[in-house]
């Protein structure tokens, strides 16, 4: 059992207190007295955790602490329960003993609800930064602004973060037990792993003018052939990588099918038992062709939460 109720980076404990924003004089007086978590977005986001804690403990600094101009680039992420208010800065990370540098996919799962909030809500900021320094409508320079949720232009001109909604749906064919199964892809972009293969959930970006229900079918068919049945949404994510929602769905399909894949977004794709998922996540070799071994999605994915909410019988959005 997996034990998870919410997706890895759907938990916080942060109120966003956006009214705060455009308050100069609030904003100016909160530095004084907040935790800032440090980021260095030309190092893949990572941030400092302390060593020997568990679950692993996030730096957050005093602003007087934060490295030589970094507040400049100050982002207002919300007030904690206590009432300190907390900011994120984009700047190389210090030399801290007893820390190391880490990025969120590789401890997003292991944090407190807290810091998974703070650290999943600064980089989304910090990448929506770093890929919009000109204005979208006239191709100006655009500047920080609201405290982190804007940036704006010599004109006025005005831009806000946006996310990029992206379906994933776990595929599975309704019969509950160790003889239940389910389908999963391995992408065509993913590098190679020696004696590995990895497969995950299939999933695609939801189109202009399109339902993430209806991605879900259109995605389906094309990448794997097989039309689907009894969509039902689980739950949400945040994939601030660099910016995507990510909406997870159950869906059930026929296994008698043949799978035919689109070979630009498909390599391989098959039906699991639960037999061999719960193998491979106890350690256990599932052999998966080509002398390669079962490879699931990383922890701090969804893709992870939605194999665990199927292994674990929950077959069905609506139970």
């Amino acid at each position: 059992m997996s034990g998870e109720v919410a997706p890895p980076l759907a938990r916080s404990t942060l109120d966003r207190a956006a009214h705060r924003r455009g308050d100069a004089q609030w904003l100016t007086e909160a530095w004084l007295r907040a935790r800032v978590l440090v980021l260095d977005s030309t190092d893949q986001g990572r941030t400092l955790a302390r060593t020997g804690t568990s679950p692993p403990a996030l730096v957050l600094f005093g602003s007087a602490d934060v490295p030589a101009g970094s507040e400049s680039t100050a982002m207002f992420l919300g007030v904690e329960p206590d009432g300190v208010p907390v900011f994120a800065v984009d700047a190389p990370l210090p030399a801290l003993p007893g820390t190391r540098a880490v990025n969120l996919r590789e401890v997003g799962h292991l944090l407190a609800d807290r810091e998974a909030g703070i650290f999943t809500t600064a980089l989304a900021l910090v990448n929506w930064h770093t890929r919009h320094g000109y204005s979208t409508s006239s191709g100006a320079p655009t500047a920080m602004d609201e405290a982190g949720w804007s940036r704006v232009d010599r004109n006025g001109g005005r831009i806000w973060p946006r996310t990029d909604p992206a379906m994933i749906v776990l595929v599975h064919d309704g019969v509950d037990g160790p003889d239940g199964h389910c389908l999963l892809g391995n992408n065509a972009s993913w590098p190679g792993t020696p004696g590995g293969r990895r497969y995950s959930c299939l999933a695609g970006y939801v189109e202009p003018g399109e339902s993430a229900e209806a991605a879900v079918l259109r995605e389906v068919r094309e990448e794997v052939g097989i039309t689907v049945e009894r969509v039902g949404y689980v739950g949400s994510q945040a994939w601030p990588f660099p910016g995507s929602l990510m909406l997870g769905f159950l869906a059930t399909a026929d296994p008698t099918v043949p799978v035919q894949v689109d070979p630009s977004e498909i390599a391989y794709a098959r039906w699991f038992s639960r037999r061999e998922i719960g193998a491979a996540l106890a350690g256990q070799t599932v052999d998966v062709g080509d002398g390669a071994g079962l490879l699931l999605p990383p922890p701090s994915s969804i893709a992870l939460f939605l194999i665990h909410r199927w292994l674990d019988g929950w077959v069905d959005a609506g139970q």
